[in-house]
């Protein structure tokens, strides 16, 4: 396994290896130094998965040091993407060797590893993080971008021909967030032009998902690519947290407030606010008169939180509301019989932590495969409120305190229908042997490409 050096894609690489593990495949996983040190703890079976560190070599302007996308600015991710294209050479040298050769490898951005695979007569599956409709959208063929000039809002302002969804879509300027896709991503490509590269050149795509919710985008997907579509389910580890209980900074304070009435907020790991933003959405957690745990980092132009917090806020909020910018244990909190509502930038990984916890769900996204997993939650699957923003993006406090007291507030009719559709969808995802299914049908569908 050869994921890409953000912890967003390496965590649920090594989730599926444990799961691979858990029925005896053996897995060698390649990942930077750093990264070794911060999720080796993922590790359920030592003695089948082997980190094995990369050495992630310096490229200007890089900071010295940055290994993964956690290390630097969002901006600076092309620049990692060229760092991590020099460790061919390395990754080659591990891939031969490895006694006994290995029968499949899993890579998502590195577009040059199947040739290696090919090479070394081993299957290649291009597994995916994100969400099918993100790659339905935005990295098929269809969407046929332009390559001789940088691309405009009109180049991605409509689906490709024969995108099956009207739910699950870009409103007006949300259709900005695809223009990435013509940016440098390294190496000299554009981003859509690694992806699909990686997508066309393996011998099978692998997606993060389920049948039940986007079936027909991996339907779409596979039809684009001419390729099996093959899912592994969720893939989130077993919510047994025997063996990392819940700090008890975080235990004692959320046991201070009733069932159901605590509002959580994380907006991962590397998307930072800019300062007015950030103070904006503190206010609207103030103005829900519930108690908060907000997890942001830092917004921008500040080192500290408590030089972000707006005037006053301290002294108004009291013990009620808690701003902390450090990381915390999203699953284990969300577990807590206190957290009522999750408000969340839907991220991949988020998105199926809010569909397994209890509360209700708050969404507001920022990016562009945030705001389509968005609205395959609030939109398709009707499951959570999208907090409503500005047509600039900005969302004001107000908007924000709506949306919490739209869902926690038990006589009313929105709230009602989406509480009842995700428990329903809950009770889907949480049923005896639904993910250890998916995984076992994976491996058979794994097995078949490989004859």
């Amino acid at each position: 396994m050869f994921p890409w050096f953000a912890v967003g894609h390496m965590t649920p690489f090594l989730h599926l290896a444990n799961k691979l593990a858990e029925r005896g495949h053996k897995i060698t996983f390649l990942l930077p130094n750093k990264a070794k040190l911060q999720l080796q703890h993922f590790v359920l079976y030592p003695n089948l998965i082997t980190l094995h560190p990369i050495t992630v070599p310096h490229v200007h302007p890089l900071p010295f040091g940055t290994e993964t996308a956690s290390d630097i600015h969002i901006n600076l991710n092309g620049h990692l993407a060229t760092a991590f294209d020099l460790t061919r050479p390395e990754f080659e040298s591990v891939i031969i060797g490895l006694t006994p050769k290995p029968h499949l490898f899993f890579y998502d951005i590195a577009h040059w590893a199947s040739e290696v695979a090919a090479r070394l007569r081993i299957t290649s599956v291009n597994y995916n993080v994100v969400c099918a409709a993100s790659l339905a959208i935005a990295l098929v063929p269809a969407r046929n971008l332009p390559r001789d000039r940088p691309l405009i809002e009109e180049d991605v302002a409509r689906p490709p021909s024969g995108y099956p969804s009207s739910n699950v879509v870009l409103h007006g300027p949300e259709a900005r967030s695809l223009l990435f896709l013509g940016t440098d991503f390294g190496s000299g490509l554009t981003f859509y032009e690694r992806i699909t590269t990686a997508l066309k050149s393996c011998d099978a795509i692998a997606i993060r998902t389920c049948r039940e919710i986007e079936g027909n985008f991996c339907d779409y997907v596979s039809a684009q690519y001419n390729k099996p579509v093959i899912l592994t389910g969720p893939v989130l580890p077993e919510n047994d947290n025997s063996n990392s209980p819940l700090e008890a900074q975080w235990a004692d304070w959320l046991g201070g407030f009733g069932t159901g009435s605590v509002v959580f907020c994380a907006f991962g790991s590397q998307f930072i606010l800019e300062r007015d933003q950030f103070q904006e959405l503190l206010l609207g957690f103030e103005m829900t008169k519930l108690p908060f745990l907000v997890a942001l980092k830092p917004p921008n132009g500040c080192a500290t939180i408590e030089e972000a917090l707006p005037e006053g806020f301290k002294e108004r909020v009291g013990d009620r509301g808690v701003v902390h910018g450090g990381w915390v244990q999203q699953p284990q909190i969300l577990e807590h019989p206190s957290v009522g509502c999750f408000v969340n930038h839907c991220g991949f990984g988020s998105m199926w932590e809010s569909l397994m916890a209890a509360s209700q769900i708050v969404l507001v996204p920022q990016l562009g495969d945030q705001i389509l997993n968005t609205r395959l939650m609030a939109g398709e699957l009707k499951v959570a409120v999208e907090v409503e923003k500005a047509e600039n993006g900005w969302v004001s406090k107000e908007s924000l305190c709506n949306a919490i007291k739209l869902v926690m507030d038990e006589k009313s009719e929105v709230g009602c229908l989406i509480k009842n559709n995700h428990v329903k969808w809950r009770q889907i995802m949480i049923s005896h042997g639904f993910m250890k299914g998916y995984i076992d049908n994976f491996i058979m569908d794994l097995e078949k490409i490989m004859t």
